[in-house]
């Protein structure tokens, strides 16, 4: 069977050669066929880098794509969840993810459709094959987007991170920020109101008409449903000591409270992808498995964030903001520091990649994501800005790990 698969690709790949009719749009059928086989081209002698692992950068990011999953899942599963608990109806685990469904699959699908134009494209212009990256980039991007944003929106948002974010620096593994986090930082900056405030769901707006007759409880829907996020309940809380806890164990609005359990599941509103803790775990538990992503990135964000957290919990005064006395255990539940810490930080492109580099990186992240979150009264979530941020110092902390490391060899040789 894979032989006879593999003698039909052989001849299609006969139209794709130079001098053939379709001998421009080589990268399309080289996307396909490596997706299938294992590439048959081998990196020159003379040239680098040699990749010495059983598994191809494509492979990897397949990898990665399935780590994902458990966070898509639950984002399809909560999207749904959240919007008929506004609604007010009952409603099963079926209801909820075919609910989901027809919030999430039109961002995935815009993400895909119109960050794969922009990838094929450079491909045909550059003559080089399509960048697997955006494998990773096409599913990251919708995960860390609200279900209510408007799907022009994720367009222009896609193709920001694509272009602007790695395509002009050389495409994949030559960009120095984040391309799903580029995306996202635009659509923030450019379209507020569309991916921050209290207007968390809006499902009357979102869901198409021809829908409403497919889905149960289509007929129903409420015009709009406001309520504020954990950090929006925490950050808006009296000053205290406390009082940020008290403010989210005492949430309790349309079904939906903000407990730690609650947080940690992830059954509240929130990032399609970011809200479970839990689902996050278990992507982390595959990349580690897999040997793909950095433990040491992903302890230092959370050493980072629970020095940060504490410090600034020994620092606060009672008339102070009731962020500053909110304790790491809570910090940790919140926002998408989880599922930036372990899809977005680990991005082993944009991250630093020396021993000691990867836990500076990692601490600063964490510290930075908390430092935001408490001092910052008109962005309540950090981890985005943070990774970012760090992003563009990550090659500064190589050099200084690798400074070091040659000057401890001089020291050395100078003393033999």
């Amino acid at each position: 069977m894979i032989n006879k698969l593999l003698h039909i690709v052989e001849r299609v790949e006969e139209k794709f050669k130079p001098g053939q009719p379709l001998e421009k749009l080589y990268p399309l059928f080289e996307m396909h066929e490596t997706i299938l086989f294992t590439s048959s081209t081998r990196t020159p002698s003379h040239a680098g880098p040699h990749s010495r692992d059983a598994l191809d950068s494509k492979r990897l990011m397949f990898t990665v794509v399935i780590a994902l999953q458990p966070c898509l899942l639950f984002g399809i599963f909560n999207t749904g969840a959240q919007a008929l608990a506004a609604e007010g109806v009952n409603y099963n685990v079926l209801e909820a993810m075919l609910r989901g469904l027809f919030h999430v699959l039109p961002i995935i699908a815009t993400t895909f459709i119109v960050g794969g134009l922009w990838e094929v494209l450079f491909a045909v212009v550059r003559k080089h094959e399509v960048n697997e990256g955006f494998l990773v980039t096409g599913m990251l991007f919708p995960l860390i987007l609200p279900a209510t944003i408007p799907l022009w929106q994720v367009a222009m948002g896609i193709s920001f991170g694509v272009v602007i974010g790695k395509e002009v620096f050389g495409g994949t593994g030559m960009n120095i920020l984040n391309p799903a986090l580029t995306a996202r930082a635009f659509v923030f900056f450019t379209y507020p109101a569309s991916i921050s405030g209290d207007l968390v769901w809006n499902a009357a707006n979102r869901l198409p008409d021809f829908a409403k007759g497919f889905i149960p409880h289509g007929d129903k829907l409420v015009d709009g449903y406001s309520g504020a996020t954990p950090l929006a309940a925490a950050f808006n809380a009296p000053p205290g000591p406390g009082s940020a806890v008290d403010a989210l164990n005492n949430f309790s609005s349309a079904g939906v409270s903000y407990e730690w359990s609650s947080m940690f599941l992830g059954t509240i509103p929130g990032s399609i992808g970011e809200t479970s803790v839990l689902a996050c775990i278990l992507g982390l538990v595959i990349l580690l498995v897999a040997g793909i992503a950095s433990w040491r990135i992903m302890i230092g964000c959370v050493i980072g964030l629970v020095v940060m957290a504490g410090l600034l919990n020994v620092l606060a005064g009672p008339e102070n903001n009731p962020m500053l006395h909110l304790p790491a255990s809570f910090h940790l539940v919140m926002g998408g520091f989880a599922f930036g810490t372990v899809f977005m930080a680990t991005d082993p492109v944009s991250a630093a990649i020396t021993a000691k580099g990867k836990w500076a990186y990692g601490i600063c992240i964490g510290a930075l994501a908390v430092l935001i979150r408490c001092v910052n009264p008109a962005y309540p979530e950090g981890m985005m800005l943070a990774i970012l941020f760090m992003n563009v110092f990550a090659p500064f902390l190589d050099h200084l790990v690798v400074q070091e490391n040659v000057k401890r060899r001089k020291e050395r040789l100078a003393a033999a």
